[in-house]
């Protein structure tokens, strides 16, 4: 296991993300990825609104042109290193979910709390693989910020929150440095 999984607490205390470079096959099966999304629809939500949307890239080619052609139309003198950077983010890890926010723009719920709640999501859904036995990494990066690339996933106001890579760790997840407490935590 990837995870401690004796207790929810000792889970959540040994959850780390993996690199999606690093997460090999297996990925989940069809029904494992729908009942992971299932589990990342469970997050705030104020309003009942549902303010994201998981789109499930089967096609990594497609994504790969997608990209790179959006890169190189916004940067004509790209090199081949960076497009063959941007050709190996669409093809890491088994499974990859672009996860969007897409808020309910004419309702009272500020947009500001519908895109927490996709954020929020984002982070069930890396819940969700490791209590399922797999790992995921969460990127950004330029794709994330390019509306080419929105609008091949998604809709001119939605935006993508991120791409989550889940699969099987290749090697053991790292621990990262994590806060001083002492630093982000104040009585008021």
């Amino acid at each position: 296991m990837f995870n401690d999984l004796s207790s929810p607490a000792a889970f959540l205390e040994s959850r780390r993300s993996g690199k999606p470079r690093d997460l090999v096959a297996p990925g989940p099966d069809a029904a494992t990825l729908d009942r992971m999304l299932a589990i990342a629809a469970r997050t705030p939500d104020h309003g009942k609104l549902s303010p994201w949307r998981f789109v499930i890239v089967d096609d990594r080619d497609r994504l790969s042109r997608v990209i790179t052609d959006a890169y190189r139309a916004e940067r004509p003198a790209a090199s081949a290193t960076e497009l063959a950077s941007l050709d190996q983010f669409a093809r890491q890890a088994p499974t990859l979910v672009v996860v969007l926010s897409s808020p309910n723009i004419g309702s009272h719920i500020p947009v500001w709390e519908q895109e927490l709640s996709a954020g929020a999501a984002c982070m069930n859904l890396l819940h969700a693989a490791g209590a399922l036995g797999f790992a995921g990494g969460w990127l950004t990066g330029w794709p994330t910020f390019s509306d080419t690339v929105r609008d091949a996933l998604g809709k001119p106001h939605e935006r993508i929150v991120g791409f989550v890579f889940i699969g099987t760790p290749g090697r053991a997840l790292e621990e990262r440095p994590r806060p001083d407490m002492a630093k982000i935590v104040c009585r008021w």
